[in-house]
Order: C-alpha cells, then structure tokens, then sequence
C-alpha cells in the first residue's frame, strides 16, 4: 500500500486544495503537511489566533477530506536563509527570486523529510507544471496554462526529489481548477484570489527592506543617478530601492522615458537611459544546473527564459574557460532579449522541457568575452 500514500503540501489555497481532491479520486492515500513560513498580521483574522489562516483553512480542509494534517515549522530557518538572501542580494545591487532558492531548500526538502517520516513514497504540490521521464532523467515541464505555468521557479528541484514528486495540475488550467472545485462543492474557495508573488512581501519590497534593515538608509544613503557617459543627472534614494528596467517611480525628469539601465553598488550610483541601451545579445550567467550535459554540448533548439512569464528566447550557450570567468558562461541571444538582471533566474528550455537553469550574473566584464 505504500507506493499509493501521497504527502501534499498543503497551503490552504486553490491549488493545494484541488491537489488534494484529485489525489484522493485518484486511489491515493493523502496526508497534508502545512509549511509555517512567515506570520504576517495579516495572516490573521483575529489578534487572538494561535495559527495564521492559511493554516487553519488547510486544517479544516483536511477535516473535511478525512485525512492526517501536519504543521512544519520552518519560521526560523527560513528567515536565516530565505528572507536573508533576499535582503542581502538587494543590498548587492542583485533582484532575487525568493522562490527559486525556496523550492530546493525549503518546500521540497521539507516535503521529502516529513515523507519520509510519514512513510509516504510520493509527494504533492499543487504547482501547473508536469513531469515528465527522458533517459533516465525526470524533466520538468511547462503546464498547459501557459498564464500559471511555474516550471521557471522549479530548476533548483533535484532529481532525487522529482523522481518521488506528483504534479496533478499541470495538465489544467486555472480556471478548470477553480470550475472544479465549484462543482465539488467549494464555490467560495474557488473564488478565492492569487497568492501573493512573493509570499513573505507585502506590499512594496522597499518598505519592507526598510522594515528589516532599519538603518538602511544611513548604510546606503542617497546617491547620484548617472547616464551612459557617467554624467550625473541628479539623486536618489539608494541604489537597493531600483531594479533594472525600472521606468516608474524614479523621481526625476529628463525629458524622456527613462529607464534603469545598471545599478553600482560600491558607487551607489543607477545608471538611466532609453529603452534601447536595455537590449542585449549576449549574458554572463553562473551556477548553471542541467539535467544533462548533453543539451547545450549538442547545440539542440535550446530557448532561455530570464524572467518569469517571460517568452523563451532562442539562445546558445558556452562556458568559459578563461581563469577570470570563475565558472561562468556565456550565453548569446539569438533574438532580441532586453532588460537583463543579476540575481534573477536564466532557465533553458527544449521546447516545453526545462534541461538547466542558472543566475543571471553580473554583467561586468560582459565585452571580455564578446571581443566588444
């Protein structure tokens, strides 16, 4: 009986409920287990509350389901790590992505360990993303709901972990899943809204910054914005409060659209310009993971994605042999691409398989490598 027992991350909303439901119809033997993260107040209905309520509707859920419910609590860890990372990349002039460093080191080891203690062989989440089986190797792959899909936050996901992992969504999309759970009797979860994209932000990222780093503004202080010739065209707040591409919210005119173009750290300097200075043919990246080597060594149709939602860009990629290069590659565009970012996610693609997935590293030195 134990090949049918299925652990699922439980979050109280849409997906994990569905997850849940189509699992049990399945013939699976279902046990939920809710990672406690981060308590924000506005997590709960009443100041007098033990649990925040995603956790309460994933207890009631699981009540209604007749299976075994289970908290993790990772608050701890995950701000050491999780939350840190964030603001430390911030600091480094770098934009995270939170749930890329989460999904390995946090959700899917949790869910792996307490499978383990549960004596479940499987595990669950409700992510629109599908799995599929190659030589050997489990791919992830994009879901049909080309809106939803979230194979660009799993490429950190190892191999060990998706052998045992069930993604029963990504075949729907997420309006068949709200229409679902309509139908089975849960119109006003159905109608429940997004979850937010970084679970632990809420509102504007700066505030929060602001919130953890209190002195912030005194460690950075303002600086000077600069275009392309390093002439200074005024101040601003600190370089961690700007992304690249940025275009609103800076606070100074010049005339023209203009639009983050490089953030200095060490000069706290942002650098401004049109639109077409974002453009780029080529890209440094680091800490590549494939699944095999053999896709970028065989020059297959390989596409890169370098932002979420983003569309998948034709590329090709080679790695750096010089000493400087410090285990970086190169990745050349072989259309259009704008608006690279140090610290956000490259992940590379054949067709809808994701075969590797790397960080976008900083530029600097970038003409080294492309004889500019």
């Amino acid at each position: 009986m134990r090949k049918k027992r299925v652990l699922v991350g439980m979050s109280g909303g849409i997906d994990s409920t569905a997850t849940c439901m189509m699992l049990q119809e399945q013939g699976y033997d279902v046990v939920g287990v809710t990672m406690r993260t981060w308590d924000s107040p506005s997590k709960f209905s009443a100041p007098e509350q033990l649990l925040p309520d995603y956790i309460v509707e994933a207890q009631e859920l699981a009540g209604r389901l007749g299976i075994p419910h289970y908290i993790a609590d990772e608050r701890e860890g995950f701000k050491q790590v999780v939350v840190q990372n964030f603001i430390d990349e911030y600091m480094n002039g770098r934009t995270p992505n939170p749930c890329v460093l989460c999904n390995p080191l946090f959700k899917f080891r949790v869910l792996a360990e307490w499978a383990d203690k549960l004596d479940c062989e499987w595990i669950a989440t409700g992510h629109y993303s599908r799995l599929e089986e190659r030589n050997g190797f489990i791919y992830i792959v994009a879901g049909d709901d080309e809106k939803k899909d979230q194979s660009y936050f799993l490429w950190r996901v190892g191999q060990d972990v998706l052998r045992r992992c069930l993604f029963p969504l990504g075949a729907y999309t997420k309006e068949t899943i709200r229409e679902y759970l309509k139908q089975k009797g849960l119109e006003a979860k159905s109608k429940e809204g997004e979850s937010m994209e970084v679970c632990f932000v809420e509102g504007d990222y700066r505030d929060f910054l602001r919130q953890q780093v209190p002195d912030i503004d005194r460690l950075v202080g303002p600086g000077k914005f600069v275009n392309t010739e390093g002439v200074t065209l005024g101040s601003h707040k600190g370089f961690p409060y700007y992304t690249i591409g940025q275009r609103k919210g800076l606070e100074i005119a010049l005339g023209y659209p203009a639009y983050v173009l490089k953030l200095n750290p060490q000069k706290n300097t942002v650098m401004l310009g049109t639109p077409d200075r974002l453009k780029a043919d080529y890209m440094l990246i680091e800490s590549l993971q494939f699944v095999d080597e053999q896709h970028f060594a065989d020059e297959e149709a390989l596409t890169v994605r370098i932002r979420y939602r983003s569309k998948p860009i034709p590329c090709e990629v080679r790695k750096l042999e010089e000493t400087s290069a410090d285990g970086k590659w190169l990745v050349h565009f072989l259309t259009e691409a704008s608006s690279v970012t140090p610290g956000q996610s490259a992940v590379f693609y054949v067709g809808k398989r994701v075969v590797g997935g790397a960080l976008i590293a900083s530029q600097r030195g970038l003409g080294l490598y492309v004889g500019e």
